[in-house]
């Protein structure tokens, strides 16, 4: 695994050892990267942007945010093997701008001490987690999303998940097993 493009471009990520961890594939991170970019369904800029990066594991996404520029990128984790890893990147790489929160994303509670509204949240479940709509009651009740924000969730390509009435899906696009879903309220 590596950084994509930007500040750090070729810059090599360290991986998990377990199957616990599932990384955002290179492939599939630069084809996201390039519909955040060129899309005409949304507009979004990543100079200067805010980065909420959910179930980050080794931080894949929001490190390759902060190698493209971003203001800053809040990653929460609460895998103790993941987020060893993710200091460890964090570390090799030299980022100033992030905070990595410990906690875990279903508390009622979690978003209440993050003081920033984000730009792009991007969510990374388990595939098997059933809880999604949780997250997204959580991010609509904090008020943690900018009104013109957008949500991306990595998903497995046969889950069905139900998303609040008032989130509306712009893209969607499939990845060998995974799909990635485009939203915003």
């Amino acid at each position: 695994m590596r950084i994509i493009s930007g500040s750090h471009k070729g810059k090599k990520i360290l991986e998990p050892i377990d199957t616990k961890t599932r990384p955002l594939k290179d492939l599939t991170k630069e084809s996201l990267f390039n519909i955040i970019n060129h899309s005409n369904k949304f507009k979004i800029s990543l100079d200067n942007a805010y980065i909420l990066d959910l179930f980050s594991g080794v931080g894949s996404f929001g490190l390759e945010c902060l190698s493209r520029g971003v203001n800053k990128v809040t990653f929460v984790e609460n895998y103790d093997l993941a987020l060893k890893i993710l200091k460890k990147n964090m570390e090799s790489l030299k980022f100033k701008n992030f905070e990595i929160l410990n906690k875990d994303i279903y508390s009622e509670n979690t978003f209440s001490e993050i003081n920033n509204r984000f730009d792009l949240i991007f969510i990374d479940p388990p595939y098997k987690d059933k809880n999604i709509f949780k997250i997204f009651s959580n991010i609509k009740n904090s008020k943690i999303l900018k009104d013109d924000g957008l949500i991306i969730i990595h998903r497995h390509k046969n889950e069905e998940d139900i998303f609040p009435n008032n989130l509306k899906i712009i893209e969607k696009k499939k990845y060998g097993i995974s799909k990635i879903l485009f939203l915003s309220y």
